[in-house]
């Protein structure tokens, strides 16, 4: 799936906190892609970076997975086609929720 062009529904807009646990801030948009069933049974989820505003959808290309080994659930990576990131750049940005899972990125 990786440079497949997908469109993510974000429903934690970059600004807003977590509905459960309160504390938790959306530095980036954070959404999930239609019709895709991961492997928690909901739909896939989807991190979107280098969209620096609030947004209801993006449509963009998945540029890396995010493999949780401590978890079912796999997170895409999305951005703007004309745009990369490095592992490095992605974890810094990742980070605020990825930091309680043990995993890894691959591009």
């Amino acid at each position: 799936m990786i440079g497949d062009i997908v469109t993510v529904t974000v429903d934690r807009p970059l600004g807003s906190y977590h509905p459960e646990y309160k504390d938790m801030y959306y530095p980036i948009n954070y959404g999930y892609v239609e019709n895709i069933i991961a492997p928690d049974g909901e739909e896939q989820d989807a991190y979107v970076l280098g969209v620096n505003e609030a947004v209801k959808k993006f449509t963009g290309k998945i540029i890396a997975v995010i493999h949780r080994f401590d978890d079912v659930e796999e997170k895409w990576v999305v951005c703007p086609e004309n745009i990369s990131f490095s592992k490095d750049e992605i974890l810094k940005q990742v980070e605020f929720q990825e930091k309680y899972y043990q995993s890894e990125i691959i591009m």
